[in-house]
């Protein structure tokens, strides 16, 4: 494994993962019920914006940065509350270069009676993540394969809650990988949210990889976001989330969202572009 994700936190397809992220959980919290939230690629959970890795790049500035440059509408501000809100308080306690990951916003948003799993197979970023989270009771971090994780640890014991797989990307066929893997994941738990990210380079490519999700047999929604336009060179122009048993506020939620998102994101005059489809469903 050489991905770190040091390099890349605060970008923009962090942004979209992390709003979603953080509508399905606060959405999850309504009910008074527990639920879990299992991360199976976790990283290190805190990422600092001003240290080397991050200034290398300087993705943030045209991620985070942009938004927090400026409110969006108030109907977009409604819906990005919960993602403010972890922002804040992690700033307030650990700096304003300090961004959160995955398993800080599930940290943050987790209830005393709600359980997450923060999984990473990386041996020195499991240790910093193990470290930072070892005291919080309804946290658990394990040095694990993410995608052999995805099938060990489901159902949880709360029958309610989700799983969101974010792999590095680093090997051949693993958005194919990842159309499987939930696909085997939804038969062992059919009522658990499933939450796949992915780069886009060549959109082909991804439809391609991501067909068979039409036959899934669980409501499905796919989410994308592009800020720059295809080049005949790959590079990474955008990025998507497939969100199966999604919570039914999502899509409408989106919707909404998407366009602004989308717009204040985009790198390239006219390029920020949308897509939410259901996959399955007549267009």
């Amino acid at each position: 494994m050489n991905y770190r994700h040091a390099f890349h936190a605060g970008n923009f397809a962090d942004v979209l993962k992390h709003v979603v992220l953080t509508r399905i959980l606060a959405y999850l919290a309504l009910k008074d019920k527990p639920f879990r939230a299992i991360d199976t690629h976790a990283g290190i959970g805190l990422y600092n914006l001003e240290a080397d890795e991050a200034s290398r790049t300087g993705e943030w500035v045209d991620g985070i940065g942009r938004l927090d440059d400026a409110p969006l509408a108030p109907e977009c501000e409604a819906l990005l509350a919960p993602y403010r809100n972890v922002l804040a308080g992690i700033r307030a306690r650990y700096g304003e270069g300090i961004y959160p990951g995955s398993p800080a916003i599930i940290r943050e948003m987790l209830r005393p009676s709600d359980r997450g799993i923060l999984v990473e197979l990386h041996p020195a970023d499991h240790a910093v993540l193990a470290a930072r989270y070892h005291q919080v009771s309804n946290l658990k971090a394990l040095n694990l394969d993410g995608w052999q994780a995805l099938g060990a640890m489901i159902p949880p014991k709360e029958k309610r809650g989700l799983v969101l797989i974010d792999p590095p990307y680093e090997k051949t066929g693993e958005l194919g990988r990842l159309t499987h893997e939930i696909a085997a994941a939804t038969t062992k738990w059919p009522g658990g949210i499933y939450v796949g990210w992915y780069p886009i380079k060549r959109q082909r490519e991804v439809d391609e990889a991501l067909a068979p999700l039409a036959s899934l047999p669980r409501p499905t929604l796919r989410l994308e976001m592009r800020v720059l336009t295809e080049h005949p060179e790959p590079r990474l122009i955008g990025c998507g989330l497939v969100i199966v048993n999604p919570p039914y506020t999502l899509h409408g939620e989106m919707k909404r969202l998407m366009p602004d998102l989308a717009q204040r994101l985009e790198q390239e005059p006219g390029a920020g572009r949308i897509r939410i489809e259901t996959p399955g469903e007549p267009a």
